[in-house]
């Protein structure tokens, strides 16, 4: 679920990257996702 918010936010584009990224190290310390998801997704964020 949280994988799946978060690709949506990130597609969106509208959002402060600080933000982004401090929330996806937050769901990856709480096991929310995987590191293939992690990884994917900060590098969405760019």
């Amino acid at each position: 679920m949280a994988y799946n918010l978060m690709k949506r936010i990130i597609a969106r584009g509208n959002y402060d990257r600080a933000d982004v990224l401090d929330k996806l190290d937050t769901f990856f310390a709480a096991n929310r996702i995987t590191k293939e998801q992690y990884n994917e997704l900060v590098a969405m964020v760019g």
